[in-house]
C-alpha cells in the first residue's frame, strides 16, 4: 500500500538515487509506492533514470497551474515520447501548436448530440458479452469488459469494419504496448533497444496495431461511404489538411482511449463493490428502483446518481491514467522555483487522488465523499484534486463517452448479477502505463437465482 504522507513544501531532490541509474530501480520494482511517497518531500520533486532528469509536481494547485498552460507546458516528455511510438501525434500526444487543429477535427464526434446513439452500442455490446454468464462461473472480469469496450469501440469509431481476427488481436495489443510504454520509460538508453522477448512482442504488437488501423483507413478510402462513425467523420475533414498518417493517428488515439481506459475502470469498481457490501447493498437498491431487472438505457444516466459516485470514487483510487508528462517550452516559474526550457515535469493523477491533505483516510473506498458533487473538486478552493480525464486545454474530449459507458456497464451488470471476489488479496495495481488490476476474477452470481 503507499504511503498517504502529507505534502511537504518546496523543491526537493528524491532520496534514494543510485549511481548512472539514478531512481530506475525505484520505480521498476514499486512504482506506484515510489510516486505516492513523493509528496512528502517537496511540491516540487526531482528525480533521475539514467541520464534522464524530471520534476514531480505533487501540489494539486501548480497541477491546476500547469494545466491549464499548455503553451509552457508542452505535451511532451518521456511519457509521451514512448506513447507517440504507439498512437503517433494524435490529439492526445500532439504539440501545441498542433493541438487545436486537430481537436476541432474530431470533436463533433463527442458532441452531446451523438451520446445518445453511443449509448445504444454500448447497451449491445454489454448485453452480449454478459448474457452468456452463467451462475456461479468465474470471470475474467478485465477481459470481458475488454471485449465489451474494444467491440463498442469499434462499433463507435469504425462501424464495424475490424474483422473478428482483427478485433480478437487488437486488445492484447493494446495491453501489450501500454506495459511496454512504461517499461521503455523507466529503461534508460541503449538498454531499452536491446531485443528481449519482451521488446519483440512490443515491437510486434506496436506494428500489428498500425497495420489494422491502416487497412481501415484505405478501405474506407476505397469504398467513400460514409458511414456516420469517427473514421467518416474524419475523412470528410480532410479540407483541414489531415494526412493519412494522421487520420491514422487520431483513429488508433480514440480506439485505445476507449478499450483500456474504460475496462479497467468498470473492472476495478466491479472488484470494489465485491469487498464492501454496505456499499453493493446500496447500489443493488438504486439499480433495482431505476432499471428494474433491465439493462441501462441513456435517459437512466441522470438517475443513477450512487452509480456514478461509485465510479467516481473508484476513478479517485484507480485513475487509468495514472501518469504524465508535459515539457517545459520556455523558462518559467513554479512555486516561486525556476524551471528551464527543456524541463520534463511529471504529473501523478494518483498521487494527489491519494493526498491525506485532500481527502480523509485517503485509501478508504468512500463513494459517499461525492454525494451531491460529481465529477469535480471537493473544496471549491482547490482545483484540480480529481482529474482522472486531465484538466485545461488537453482534457479528454471523450470524458462524457466514457463515463456513460462505464456508468451504464456497472449498472446493467450489478441489476442482474452480484459479483463476488474469488481472491481479493491477490487483486494488485499493474506497473504498466495504465493503472490495472493485475489478478483480478470474479464469480457471477445471478441475483434471480439467490432469490429463488
Amino acid at each position: 500500500m503507499p504511503p498517504t504522507n502529507p505534502r511537504t513544501a518546496g523543491r526537493r531532490q528524491a532520496p534514494g538515487a543510485l549511481p548512472v541509474i539514478g531512481h530506475a530501480v525505484s520505480m521498476l520494482r514499486n512504482p506506484h509506492g515510489f510516486f505516492a511517497g513523493l509528496s512528502a518531500h517537496g511540491d516540487l520533486v526531482d528525480i533521475r533514470m539514467g541520464p534522464f532528469k524530471a520534476t514531480v509536481v505533487t501540489s494539486p494547485e501548480l497541477v491546476y497551474e500547469v494545466l491549464m498552460d499548455d503553451k509552457t507546458f508542452d505535451k511532451g516528455g518521456l511519457v509521451y515520447e514512448r506513447t507517440r511510438e504507439v498512437l503517433g501525434d494524435g490529439v492526445v500526444t500532439c504539440p501545441h501548436s498542433e493541438h487545436r487543429r486537430l481537436r476541432r477535427v474530431a470533436q463533433p464526434a463527442f458532441s452531446a448530440g451523438r451520446q445518445e446513439a453511443y449509448t445504444r452500442l454500448m447497451r449491445e455490446q454489454i448485453d452480449q458479452v454478459t448474457e452468456v454468464w452463467s451462475h456461479g462461473q468465474e470471470i475474467d472480469i478485465l477481459a470481458d469488459m475488454t471485449t465489451v469496450a474494444a467491440r463498442t469501440g469499434v462499433a463507435a469509431f469504425f462501424a464495424g469494419h475490424l474483422s473478428s481476427p482483427d478485433l480478437v488481436k487488437t486488445p492484447k495489443d493494446l495491453a501489450t504496448v501500454s506495459r511496454g510504454v512504461f517499461r521503455r520509460m523507466v529503461l534508460p538508453s541503449p538498454l531499452d533497444r536491446i531485443p528481449t522477448p519482451g521488446k519483440r512482442r512490443y515491437d510486434r504488437s506496436r506494428a500489428r496495431l498500425r497495420a489494422t488501423i491502416d487497412a481501415v483507413i484505405a478501405d474506407y478510402r476505397r469504398t467513400g461511404e460514409d458511414h456516420a462513425d469517427l473514421v467518416s467523420m474524419l475523412l470528410a475533414n480532410t479540407g483541414d489538411g489531415l494526412t493519412d498518417t494522421e487520420l491514422n493517428d487520431a483513429a488508433i488515439t480514440f480506439y485505445f482511449g476507449a478499450t483500456d481506459t474504460i475496462a479497467i475502470t468498470i473492472s476495478w469498481a466491479l472488484h470494489l463493490i465485491s469487498t464492501h457490501p454496505r456499499v453493493e447493498e446500496a447500489l443493488q437498491t438504486e439499480v433495482d428502483t431505476v432499471l428494474a431487472g433491465r439493462s441501462a438505457v441513456y435517459e437512466d444516466l441522470e438517475k443513477l446518481v450512487l452509480t456514478k459516485q461509485v465510479i467516481t470514487e473508484t476513478l479517485r483510487l484507480y485513475p487509468p491514467i495514472w501518469i504524465f508528462t508535459r515539457k517545459v517550452s520556455a523558462d518559467t516559474v513554479l512555486a516561486g522555483h525556476r524551471v528551464a526550457a527543456g524541463t520534463d515535469v511529471v504529473i501523478s493523477p494518483y498521487v494527489i487522488h491519494q493526498s491525506a491533505d485532500l481527502y480523509p483516510d485517503p485509501r478508504r473506498f468512500d463513494p459517499s465523499r461525492w454525494e451531491g458533487r460529481g465529477l469535480g473538486p471537493v473544496r471549491k478552493n482547490v482545483r484540480h484534486e480529481m482529474f482522472p480525464f486531465g484538466a485545461g486545454p488537453r482534457k479528454c474530449m471523450g470524458d462524457t463517452f466514457a463515463t456513460n459507458e462505464i456508468i451504464m456497464a456497472l449498472a446493467s451488470i450489478v441489476a442482474r448479477w452480484r459479483m463476488q471476489a474469488v481472491d481479493s488479496a491477490a487483486v494488485r495495481p499493474t506497473s504498466g502505463a495504465i493503472l490495472g488490476p493485475a489478478g483480478l476474477r470474479l464469480r457471477a452470481l445471478s441475483r434471480t437465482a439467490e432469490t429463488v
